[in-house]
């Protein structure tokens, strides 16, 4: 099976528009820049991330990649917890990039396209 990773980092405001600003003179310079192997998503504190990341959003995550709920309705069945708190949760995830929503059947399902998140952090 092939593994695809998310990977997470934390990296101060200052960091992220300097990476920005990098790559915004590559393009202007024609240059080609290679496609990034998996997604990578950054915040700008553990503080964040530790809010982003709840053990309930977590568990979400596990749920949506292990059982597939076909809809909203259904993962808040599975959880066991309310249709709006999880519609919060599922659309913060989408913000920031942990799940995607996927519309079948006239239901917008999540989905996740990972098997792994990797967690990186500078010390």
């Amino acid at each position: 099976m092939k593994v695809k990773r998310v990977k997470i980092g934390i990296k101060n405001l200052k960091e992220i528009l300097k990476d920005t600003a990098d790559v915004m003179k590559r393009v202007e310079k024609g240059e080609r820049l290679k496609p990034v192997k998996g997604a990578e998503i950054y915040f700008t504190s553990f503080e964040s991330l530790r809010k982003a990341l709840t053990p309930k959003r977590l568990e979400l995550l596990h749920i949506i990649k292990t059982k597939k709920p076909s809809s909203i309705n259904e993962l808040a069945r599975i959880a066991k917890r309310d249709v709006k708190n999880i519609a919060e949760d599922v659309k913060y995830l989408e913000q920031v990039g942990l799940i995607e929503k996927k519309e079948t059947n006239n239901r917008i399902a999540p989905v996740i396209n990972y098997d792994k998140i990797a967690l990186e952090i500078a010390v």
